[in-house]
């Protein structure tokens, strides 16, 4: 897995793998009926993308029944940290504030979101929350 330490899953890789991280190790057919609920891909598509996923270390095929079960190799967690990190150096110039002033600005957050913002921001600085 040490290849995949640093590896960023394309848009279609990252809908696979949030399915995967959501139900648990599935098989091709159950990916594709969830993918399809809100797109339409053909399922020797969702296969062979699964299949070439595989090949790469980022899923791991369970090939001791007749329906392959696949499971994901990247942390959910981990993959949403390399993504964001990524996104705030390409978008923001790495600067955390200026998206979270773009987030918060750009539509309504709710009294409990910003308790709950308050409350990390608390903690980060080492506060009693």
């Amino acid at each position: 897995m040490s290849k995949n330490q640093s590896y960023k899953p394309t848009e279609a890789e990252l809908e696979i793998l949030q399915v995967l991280w959501q139900h648990g190790p599935s098989t091709v057919r159950f990916v594709h009926d969830v993918l399809s609920e809100t797109k339409d891909a053909g399922y020797t598509t969702t296969l062979k993308l699964m299949q070439i996923m595989a090949e790469k270390g980022i899923l791991e095929a369970d090939k001791t029944s007749k329906s392959h079960v696949f499971k994901p190799l990247l942390s959910e967690e981990t993959t949403q940290r390399r993504l964001l990190d990524r996104f705030l150096d390409t978008t923001f110039r790495g600067s955390a504030s200026k998206l979270v002033l773009q987030a918060l600005g750009s539509q309504r957050t709710s009294k409990e979101e910003i308790d709950e913002i308050r409350n990390l921001l608390d903690k980060l600085e080492g506060g009693n929350s």
